[in-house]
C-alpha cells in the first residue's frame, strides 16, 4: 500500500484535472461559460481563466516532481531496511541533496537541520501556486470593483429622466452588474480550485518530510552510531 501512495499522486492529479475539465465542460454545453465570458467587457474572466490552466499546468508538473522524489524515498526505505549502506547511487533530487548533505556533514548522526532544509525546500515549490491562488482571489475582487464603476458610469451621464434613457441607463447598469459577478465568481471558484489542489501537494509533501524523518531516526542515526 505505502509503495502504491508513492506513485499515483500524478493519477490523482489527472482525475482531479478531469473532474474540472468535465466540471468545464458541463458549464460550458449549458452555456453559462460562454454567457459569462462574453458579459465580460473588462477581461478580467479570460485572465483569471488563463492563469487557472498556467497555474494548474504547473501544479500537474510539480505533481511529477513530487512523484519521483517519492519514489526515490521508497527506494531509499528499501535498500536502508535491507541494510545497504552504498546509498552513492541515489544521487538524483532533494533526497539525493539530503543524501549528500548527509555524507558530507560526516554522518555524524545529527540529522534535523538537514531535515529542515529539505522539508522547506519542497514546501518552498509550492509558493508560486499559493501565490496565483490569491492572484486569482484578487483579480475577482479587481472585477466586482470595475463592474461597479461600470454600472454607476451611465448614473453620472444622466440629463434628463426620459423614459427611452432611463431603459437604455438600465441596460447598461445590468452589463455593469454582470462584470462585477461573473469575474467575482470566476475569481472565487478558480482560487478555491488552485487552493485544494495544491493543499494535496502540501499534504503529500508533509507526509514525505515525515517518512524521512523517521526514516533519518531509525537508520541514519543507527547506521552513524
Amino acid at each position: 500500500m505505502s509503495r502504491l501512495n508513492d506513485t499515483n499522486l500524478v493519477v490523482r492529479a489527472l482525475i482531479i484535472l478531469g473532474v474540472v475539465a468535465f466540471g468545464f465542460y458541463l458549464t460550458a454545453e449549458r452555456g453559462l461559460l460562454s454567457l459569462a465570458l462574453d458579459s465580460d467587457r473588462s477581461y478580467i474572466s479570460y485572465v483569471i481563466l488563463g492563469l487557472y490552466i498556467l497555474a494548474s499546468a504547473h501544479w500537474l508538473w510539480l505533481s511529477h516532481a513530487l512523484t519521483e522524489e517519492r519514489k526515490r524515498f521508497a527506494t531509499l526505505e528499501t535498500e536502508l531496511n535491507a541494510d545497504e549502506t552504498d546509498l552513492r547511487h541515489l544521487q538524483q533530487g532533494l533526497i539525493g541533496q539530503f543524501l549528500r548533505n548527509w555524507h558530507a556533514k560526516g554522518a555524524t548522526g545529527n540529522t534535523r537541520a538537514l531535515l529542515t532544509a529539505f522539508e522547506d525546500e519542497l514546501l518552498n515549490r509550492h509558493a508560486l501556486g499559493h501565490f496565483a491562488s490569491d492572484v486569482l482571489l484578487k483579480l475577482g475582487l479587481l472585477g466586482t470593483i470595475v463592474g461597479f464603476i461600470l454600472m454607476l458610469i451611465p448614473v453620472g451621464e444622466i440629463e434628463e429622466f426620459d423614459p427611452s434613457v432611463l431603459q437604455q441607463l438600465l441596460s447598461a447598469m445590468s452589463g455593469g452588474m454582470a462584470v462585477a459577478l461573473y469575474t467575482t465568481l470566476a475569481g472565487l471558484v478558480t482560487s478555491t480550485l488552485l487552493k485544494l489542489q495544491y493543499h494535496i501537494l502540501d499534504a503529500s509533501a508533509a507526509d514525505l518530510a515525515t517518512r524521512l524523518a523517521v526514516l533519518g531516526d531509525v537508520h541514519l542515526t543507527r547506521d552513524a552510531t
